[in-house]
């Protein structure tokens, strides 16, 4: 969703054409009312936007909407349901007017106090590892009228129009969404582009134009199909059999690269690569004795080769990553590297030497097998190769299906885990603040009062938001002290599609999310 690596977005963009030989485009999708099918590895973990802040906001930002929105090519906030504007000085009033005449899917009013409804149910229902971890800087919400909001915030908070445009603030019908609890009845109604006509969990999900829309996007076709795959083996095999039309997430470095060089089964495919800042790192558990000693810590990092990572498993597909800021955001630095250097044995030996542990130190690292790719797998067992083969440490791999991962985490079963990050906006604070504090969303309690009360407070206090490199360099140093995670690679994002599919190179917003609207069929002359 930003600007990944030295790729600048417009570039980027250009790289690909989509159009190929005699060509329009139809608006009713080219093939009357043939749907568009989309194959992802990435299933929603819940319908009901209260208790996600991962994966399902790819269903979310095509059937929801939000106050605002990042339209393809923006990488600030602009209106979707409402026009909004800061009215003091010091980024703490925050002020929205919604559209006149939205409704939702069913036909029910969206007023200022669905809006209000939407927003304080996510702070009412405050699920583990849920959207409120967005919310700290959210005191009280006035409504006045049909169509004014108020957001009165507790401290400055100049990201706040950032976090509204996140598919996590979606607006939902106060009829059908319960104050106090999830909606629980495996449908959904919102006022987005689309409507959820079926779903069946883990397999697929229909969706139709909402005749009640009101917003930005420019549907360029009549509904979509997404299906769902455990493995992006038999994702790719549906596409190169022309049972989906294009997929997003999920594709493996093998997987590409088959396709940019047109291998077989794969001539009839392109492939559009997107700007964004995707990351994957490792999560400490300090709670767990494994890993409570710093020492620890400082070894694994001494030791992970992650230039051996990217070259085995990600095949020139991502680029190795040294602060958990990426490349292309204010305020990335190579911090990682420059305190442990190049992977060294010996140096990893003398840190548990001189904090007197013994080698080797049993560890269990675990990943989720179905949100990231099948190339997780790989990447974990080189991990334990690398880590393995220095001789101090005998480590185990263990891998769990998304929901039971996310499970086991939250309640801090796993002493070293794998997280992917699809940054939620394009700000350094989005790369940072999730991941401490008390309840942050690793659910593993990480204090650092000079984080969390020093630099992020000074940061939020800025409108220019390319003025706050200065404090976020400096939480990386911190993060590097403390080694609580440790930032492996930055990767690229890839929408493959058959060749007679368009729009891909403006599908992905710059939160690396979908907007389905934007694929249409080409129809030949």
């Amino acid at each position: 969703m930003f600007n990944r690596t030295s790729l600048q977005a417009a570039a980027a963009l250009a790289s690909i054409s989509l159009v190929a030989g005699c060509s329009a485009f139809s608006d009713d999708g080219g093939d009357g009312e043939k749907r568009i099918v989309v194959g992802t590895t990435s299933a929603p973990s819940t319908l009901d936007p209260a208790a996600s802040w991962d994966g399902s906001w790819e269903l979310y930002r095509n059937v929801f909407q939000t106050l605002l929105s990042f339209p393809t090519g923006s990488t600030i906030p602009q209106p979707d349901a409402a026009d909004c504007k800061f009215t003091d000085k010091s980024s703490r009033v925050y002020v929205c007017t919604l559209k006149e005449g939205l409704k939702f899917s069913n036909g029910h009013v969206l007023d200022a106090k669905a809006v209000q409804h939407s927003i304080e149910r996510i702070r009412t229902i405050n699920v583990d590892g849920g959207p409120n971890g967005l919310l700290g800087s959210l005191g009280k919400i006035d409504v006045e009228g049909d169509r004014k909001i108020t957001f009165n915030l507790t401290q400055s908070d100049a990201t706040f129009p950032f976090i509204l445009a996140t598919p996590a603030m979606s607006l939902v019908d106060p009829a059908e969404y319960p104050a106090d609890k999830l909606r629980e009845d495996g449908k959904l109604t919102g006022s987005g582009p689309y409507v959820l006509e079926s779903y069946e969990e883990g397999d697929k999900a229909e969706l139709g134009n909402n005749p009640h829309y009101n917003g930005f996007a420019d549907r360029k076709n009549t509904g979509v199909t997404i299906r769902y795959f455990k493995e992006s083996e038999a994702m790719v095999a549906a596409l190169k059999k022309k049972e989906i039309d294009a997929t997003n997430r999920g594709l493996t470095a093998q997987e590409v690269v088959e396709i940019q060089e047109k291998g077989k089964g794969t001539e009839g495919l392109q492939l559009v690569e997107s700007t964004g800042a995707d990351i994957r790192y490792l999560v400490f558990n300090t709670a767990d004795p494994s890993v409570r000693k710093l020492a620890v810590r400082q070894a694994i990092a001494q030791l992970v080769d992650r230039d051996a990572l990217v070259a085995k498993v990600y095949k020139g597909t991502a680029e190795p990553l040294y602060s958990m800021v990426p490349k292309g955001i204010s305020g990335h630095t190579t911090a990682f590297y420059d305190r442990f250097q190049n992977p060294s044995v010996a140096k990893a030996k003398k840190l548990l030497k001189d904090a007197d542990i013994d080698a080797p130190v049993e560890l269990t690292l675990w990943y989720t097998t179905d949100r990231y790719g099948s190339a997780t797998a790989q990447e974990f067992n080189e991990l334990k190769r690398q880590l393995d083969e220095s001789g101090l440490f005998k480590v185990t791999v263990k891998g769990k299906p998304w929901k039971e991962f996310q499970a086991g985490y939250q309640k801090g079963e796993y002493p070293v885990f794998g997280r992917g990050w699809f940054p939620d906006f394009p700000d350094p604070d989005n790369f940072i603040a999730p991941f401490v504090g008390k309840n942050n969303v690793l659910r593993t309690p990480y204090d650092s009062p000079e984080i969390t009360g020093q630099l992020l407070p000074q940061s939020r206090r800025e409108s220019d938001r390319g003025s706050v490199a200065k404090q976020f360099e400096r939480a990386q140093e911190i993060l590097v002290g403390d080694v609580r995670l440790l930032p492996l690679w930055q990767g690229k994002l890839y929408v493959a599609a058959s060749e007679d599919i368009a729009g891909g190179e403006r599908a992905m917003d710059p939160q690396t999310v979908m907007q389905l609207w934007e694929l249409q069929r080409k129809k030949s002359w």
